[in-house]
């Protein structure tokens, strides 16, 4: 299962889009860095890892732009605890 993350700039959010619904995370940048606020998964796509591929796929882009991550969120803040290849990201 492939799923593309994308950062919807003008909401403010990165977004994962799954058999017509959207899981997201809701951020505000400041400099270098992006502070997570909220991950949401709608019902209709819980139980099937959509949270999971989000997270990754959020910190993997922003890797790609060279910045920081604040992850206020506690799901991604787990998640980065449990993979211990993202915290460099953390301020």
């Amino acid at each position: 299962m492939q799923h593309q993350v994308r950062d919807a700039k003008d909401r403010h959010r990165f977004e994962l889009e799954a058999d017509g619904h959207v899981a997201f995370s809701t951020y505000e940048r400041s400099g270098g860095t992006i502070t997570i606020l909220h991950t949401e998964v709608p019902n209709e796509l819980g139980g099937r890892g959509i949270g999971t591929a989000l997270a990754q796929g959020m910190l993997e882009l922003i890797r790609a732009e060279g910045l920081k991550v604040k992850p206020l969120c506690p799901f991604v803040k787990a998640y980065i605890g449990k993979h211990p290849e993202f915290a460099d990201l953390v301020v």
